[in-house]
């Protein structure tokens, strides 16, 4: 039977729109100055949260289905899982976007550690015990 939980599911991605949150609240200036895309003005608020929502939902599903598969309980092993993860995808993407696309590495550095902080938690939240 699949350890796979959709409560867990949910609590990931809220937690993970969450942290997104703070984080771009928090680096949303620097970003600005690093990209006129950020200093423009973007769509409402009511309009990007069920977006980014979905967005966490299905990074939450994924990670609970691999940390389901391997399988990853505990803390150790979900936040290795978390780790490996971040360095797979996001770090290699962004990596990528800097050296063919001329992204400010500053820019890359801020969405990195966006997803290593979504990534860590949602692994953390979905590869618990019990």
């Amino acid at each position: 039977m699949s350890a796979v939980s959709p409560g867990r599911v949910a609590v990931a991605s809220a937690a993970a729109f969450v942290a997104s949150s703070a984080w771009y609240t928090a680096f949303g200036e620097r970003l600005a100055r690093l990209d006129e895309a950020y200093a423009q003005p973007g769509p409402s608020p009511a309009a990007v949260a069920p977006v980014e929502l979905a967005r966490s939902g299905v990074v939450a599903a994924a990670v609970s289905v691999l940390a389901d598969r391997l399988p990853a309980r505990g803390p150790r092993s979900a936040l290795t899982l978390g780790a490996g993860l971040w360095a797979a995808f996001p770090l290699v993407l962004l990596t990528g976007s800097v050296v063919h696309e001329k992204v400010p590495w500053q820019q890359a550095a801020i969405h990195a550690g966006d997803w290593l902080v979504k990534l860590l938690l949602v692994s953390a939240v979905v590869g618990r015990d019990g």
